[in-house]
């Protein structure tokens, strides 16, 4: 992928961080228990975020911390922060003027990067759960660690891999600048758990397909090219439900996805990717996905 004449974005900003899940009483959980947490919400059915928070209630208010260690924030001259702001500034500069042409103003949001934990205002979060966009904020978090679990564990490297994480969390801020975050909530408000988890599904889809679009673009002025594209259907695939609760307890439960399956998530990242066209991106209007 070249990246290295894209803009750099100013919005990126570095939070200290721990080394585990804080509690009361200097009590930590660190990265080993968190799987294990994790592993034993996907077996229960539950979402792995509930349970965390549930464990995590009843601690005193966290705190950014400024300590940090030999993996810590990275530096302001890191190569890997070095390529969020890139990517960061590019999907700037495409939402501002793609959404301009739909007659809205767009504001963008803010990326944090985290080593272990980090405090936001959708609750306080560890690096085992991945990047998230918290919309009570309008943050993007990130602990950098990621991309080479990214890499390593789900086998999807490269560059346009990395970029398809940051892009599909800014998706999710373009979801919430078009009101479509809010409509979600609404209507979430008094569903059953089935309801909500297809109503997640449609939303998580949807970011995939807002990434595509800016892929789109970036492939138009030549900054992709055949392989980065097969890196970011691959790094789709890696994180759909049914893959990752294949490998946490052998088997899928379709019905407790939040994100669909690797399938779905690959289908519309290339609906984006080739179209360039937002209104293709309707998942709530979708007879199947």
């Amino acid at each position: 992928m070249r990246w290295d004449d894209f803009r750099r974005s100013d919005n990126v900003e570095d939070a200290g961080g721990g080394g585990g899940f804080g509690f009361g009483g200097g009590f930590k959980l660190g990265g080993g228990a968190i799987i294990a947490v994790i592993v034993i919400s996907l077996l229960l059915g539950k979402n792995p975020l509930d349970v965390l928070s549930l464990l995590e209630s009843g601690a005193p208010p966290p705190t950014q911390s400024s300590v940090q260690g030999p993996e810590g924030a990275a530096a302001p001259n890191d190569p890997q922060r070095d390529f969020v702001r890139a990517i960061l500034g590019d999907t700037e500069d495409f939402w501002g003027a793609e959404l301009a042409r739909h007659g809205v103003r767009y504001q963008p949001p803010k990326l944090t990067l985290f080593h272990g934990q980090v405090p936001s205002a959708c609750g306080f979060a560890s690096a085992a759960m991945g990047p998230f966009y918290c919309a009570g904020d309008e943050r993007v978090y990130l602990d950098l660690a990621f991309f080479r679990e990214l890499s390593q564990r789900f086998g999807a490297p490269g560059d346009f891999a990395r970029a398809y994480v940051i892009a599909h969390e800014v998706g999710h801020h373009v979801q919430n600048q078009l009101g479509l975050m809010r409509q979600v909530q609404e209507r979430s408000a008094n569903a059953g758990e089935r309801t909500r988890n297809a109503l997640s599904v449609r939303q998580e889809l949807q970011a995939d397909c807002f990434a595509g679009v800016w892929g789109h673009s970036a492939q138009a002025r030549g900054a992709l090219d055949t392989r980065d594209i097969e890196q970011g259907l691959a790094a789709a695939a890696s994180v759909g439900d049914d893959r990752l609760q294949q490998q946490a307890r052998g088997y899928a439960v379709p019905e407790s996805f939040t994100h669909g399956s690797s399938e779905q998530r690959v289908r519309w990242f290339r609906i984006g990717l080739a179209s360039g066209d937002l209104h293709r991106c309707d998942t709530f209007a979708a007879a199947s996905l």
